[in-house]
């Protein structure tokens, strides 16, 4: 085992009895201390791509380039397909850019999602990421591309899909798709909980909105205790799951974890993938806490 690539038979057994590919990398925040399983492959973010977004947004809040209360409308046109936040309304929303910016990382909103990118822009997030030296995490694009990529692709819609339509998914592809790695993934959250994202108060915030997820079923299933402490962002595609986030221990350790999956099977609803997610993480962290 060396500290940067852990391939040990218990994390790829795991992986395999839940049907999934997994790669993963974790680390002790403050201590430095990591362990990885394929940590360095370029590999599709889906909608964790909105936490890069979220600490551009807060930087430029920061240097005052935006004000976070700035009110702006989210007309019909706006609107991105997806089943949370403004994405499921009907009506035109008028709402803060700071409030945007919790609606897509809480419930994943997409349209709060492209409608913030629109304001931050794609090339101040990528000049933000090469600046921190993340070279290997990059955004192309918005939700609205990713969504309506899926059908193009497949010549058909989805959920029903079978693994030739997965081939020919530019969504699933890191060389045409926003894309990153478990070990880049999980450097952000690093740098969120140690105040280095953004100004103390910008990363004390994006650390409670990112609290706030509220999906249970991946990072959070693993740490199933009241002192634990999840945040996180997952991100979903076909065949696709992942999460990365931060797990808080009453003893003050602190842990960034990125785990992601890509399913032998196309269903859509398969909760030993979501749940792995978890198990995974929860024995990357104890083998740290060791």
């Amino acid at each position: 085992m060396t500290p940067s690539d852990f391939t040990g038979p218990d994390f790829d057994a795991l992986f395999r009895a839940a049907g999934v590919t997994g790669w993963l990398f974790a680390s002790d925040i403050d201590s430095g201390r990591e362990l990885g399983h394929g940590a360095d492959e370029p590999l599709p973010t889906a909608s964790m791509f909105k936490v890069p977004l979220l600490m551009a947004f807060c930087r430029q809040a920061d240097a005052g380039l935006l004000d976070p209360a700035e009110r702006v409308t989210v007309t019909e046109a706006d609107r991105v397909s997806g089943p949370t936040g403004i994405s499921a309304m009907l009506d035109d929303v008028t709402i803060s850019l700071r409030d945007m910016a919790y609606l897509m990382i809480a419930v994943s909103d997409n349209s709060s999602a492209d409608k913030l990118l629109a304001r931050v822009g794609l090339d101040a997030v990528n000049a933000m990421l090469t600046g921190f030296g993340l070279e290997r995490t990059r955004l192309w694009s918005g939700s609205r591309y990713l969504v309506e990529s899926l059908s193009v692709d497949a010549g058909h819609g989805w959920p029903f899909l079978d693994p030739e339509d997965i081939v020919r998914m530019s969504a699933l592809d890191p060389a045409r798709a926003n894309s990153s790695t478990p070990r880049e993934m999980a450097a952000l959250f690093g740098m969120i909980w140690r105040d280095e994202a953004a100004s103390a108060q910008s990363c004390a915030w994006m650390r409670a909105v990112l609290n706030m997820q509220v999906w249970p079923h991946r990072l959070a299933s693993g740490f199933p205790y009241d002192d634990v402490a999840v945040s996180g962002k997952t991100g979903t595609l076909p065949t696709l799951r992942t999460e990365s986030g931060v797990v808080e221990y009453p003893d003050g350790g602190r842990y960034a974890v990125a785990v992601f999956t890509r399913s032998f099977s196309t269903a859509l609803n398969q909760p030993r993938a979501d749940a792995v997610i978890g198990t995974a993480a929860r024995m990357a962290v104890d083998h740290l806490r060791r």
